[in-house]
């Protein structure tokens, strides 16, 4: 238990009501998640303030405004309430006290990015149970701990859900934790009272403009993660990514205020022109090569002020991009250990073995064509995955395929621009639904499509020869029937967008949906159908 004084001393908030005596248990933010002896973390809302629904739960005492101290006031029974300015800002380490800073107890690595965050948390995870650790991993696609699912809601859980999911990993024997922290819980406070042992930087493509005004709102969001002291701690060993101009810039803010690793994935760099070759470790790609199965063999090397030395190990996922996230992974996993890792490591035996659901995953009925499911949303994402195929295909005259949509009520903007990319590097684009959400399907389906005929327009002037297919097929299931009838022998299918998901959400309902089953269908079908026509030719041959 906690008292409202000893939190009110947290956040110097002013306490009102009757407070003497009053101690909690838990916290929450809905008002409906309350437990009996909780503190209810009212906020205001786009519409109405979280206050108005105290009374109706099982709070003992509230964490609010001043407009939210004004509405308890006026209820028929008043609760105590903890005044302060902004109740985000304090969320997390109210949050943290009541639950005894369960991350005191934990090494933790967090990772942000725009694409590549689930894949390297997957990698961490799976790297540091094969070394015995016992491990809590938060993100996308849920919570785990020690392996165990825990169904969550959103990539990074407000932060008094997340400091109750850390109290539990703790309880359960976990010793370090590995989390996604995305751009709306870094501007929201979500991670706030939470410390870092090792933060992480994968890249930055255009996302979440709907919520952050321009690129630069976007970056300045996940830099945060870099400069912020939680927990009376110094931010702890960054790990970035210097890929692009987005990478070096974040490099750059991290190593004002911890050490810094920098990571180079392209193996065209040159060691001489990296300002960490003779300071800071840094960790490079120098060799990639991709077997007939799909499996990639990375060489790195690592240098710093001292030393150098080289890695190789394998990953059975395709894309450079998973090189990438396979690099990150590593100086995480030696950052956070604290152990040099070598080729022997079982860290990097165990990266051999790992395979994430909705990411660049494949799907195999025995057809002799390339079919996967990824969750690209993004176009950098998509761009990644089609320029990965590109690379991964050994006939160079194969061609690609790609089921693309867009979610509603997000980002408008990036349709069009994911339509153009797709239709500039695939040979065949399926327009289809994603995840529409409460907009008028056919508004997504058509700024897609009209991106997409840029693109087919751009590529033609281009390439005189090339023709390339773009079509607007409403229903997904027979938008991925349509890519796999169009593919041939060597090509390659990719159903990009919904990765993991399990449903597809239509004006607010949401339908049972799964990429992976409807694709292993769709193949079932389409073999089906072979072995039929083969067998009416042998039958017709035979009566002639």
């Amino acid at each position: 238990m906690t008292s409202v004084k000893r939190l009110a001393e947290i956040c110097g908030g002013t306490l009102t009501g009757p407070w003497q005596g009053v101690e909690v248990t838990s916290a929450a933010i809905g008002s409906r998640d309350v437990q009996p002896g909780g503190l209810f973390c009212a906020v205001p809302g786009q519409k109405v303030h979280g206050a108005t629904f105290a009374a109706d739960s099982n709070a003992v005492a509230v964490l609010t405004d001043a407009a939210g101290q004004r509405i308890i006031e006026d209820a028929p029974t008043p609760l105590p309430c903890i005044v302060v300015d902004d109740v985000r800002e304090w969320m997390g380490p109210v949050s943290a006290e009541i639950y005894g800073h369960p991350v005191r107890q934990l090494k933790t690595i967090g990772i942000t990015g725009t694409s590549g965050k689930t894949t390297t948390s997957y990698l961490v995870e799976k790297a540091l149970l094969d070394s015995g650790l016992k491990v809590g991993l938060i993100g996308t696609t849920g919570t785990r701990i020690n392996g165990k699912p825990i169904p969550t809601s959103l990539t990074t859980p407000e932060a008094p859900t997340l400091q109750a999911l850390l109290a539990r990993m703790v309880a359960e024997g976990a010793t370090h934790l590995v989390m996604e922290v995305s751009s709306h819980a870094l501007q929201l406070g979500r991670v706030r009272g939470l410390h870092f042992d090792v933060a992480a930087f994968t890249n930055l493509s255009q996302d979440h403009l709907d919520f952050h005004p321009t690129m630069e709102d976007y970056f300045q969001a996940k830099a945060l993660l870099f400069e912020r002291a939680e927990d009376g701690q110094q931010p702890g060993t960054a790990v970035i990514c210097c890929e692009d101009e987005w990478g070096e810039r974040m490099r750059d803010i991290a190593a004002q205020f911890s050490s810094t690793v920098a990571l180079y994935p392209q193996t065209k760099n040159d060691s001489a022109e990296r300002p960490e070759a003779n300071t800071n470790p840094a960790w490079a790609i120098t060799s990639a090569e991709v077997s007939a199965s799909g499996r990639q063999h990375i060489g790195v090397e690592i240098t710093g002020a001292e030393s150098s030395r080289k890695l190789d190990y394998s990953i059975g996922m395709a894309g450079a991009f998973n090189q990438a996230n396979s690099l990150v992974a590593l100086a995480c996993i030696e950052a956070v250990t604290g152990e040099t890792l070598t080729s022997e490591s079982p860290a990097l035996q165990a990266l051999a073995d790992v395979q994430v659901p909705g990411r660049m995953q494949l799907v195999e009925a025995g057809q002799d064509f390339l079919a996967m499911v990824d969750y690209a949303h993004k176009p950098g994402a998509v761009q990644a995955v089609l320029s990965s195929l590109h690379d991964y295909l050994p006939d160079p005259h194969a061609r690609i395929g790609i089921v693309l949509g867009a979610g509603g009520n997000r980002d408008h903007e990036k349709r069009p621009i994911m339509g153009r990319i797709a239709a500039e590097l695939a040979d065949a684009v399926f327009v289809t639904d994603d995840n529409p959400r409460d907009e008028e399907p056919s508004t997504i389906r058509e700024a897609i499509y009209a991106g997409a005929r840029e693109g087919v327009l751009k590529k033609k002037k281009q390439q005189e020869d090339k023709e390339t297919v773009c079509e607007i097929v409403p229903d997904r299931a027979e938008a991925i029937a349509a890519a796999v009838s169009w593919a041939q022998s060597g090509d390659a299918v990719v159903i990009a967008g919904k990765g993991h998901e399990k449903g597809q959400l239509v004006a607010g309902v949401m339908h049972p949906f799964d990429d992976v089953e409807e694709l292993a269908n769709a193949l079932a079908q389409r073999a089906q159908a072979h072995s039929e026509r083969e067998g009416r030719q042998s039958e017709s041959s035979e009566q002639r």
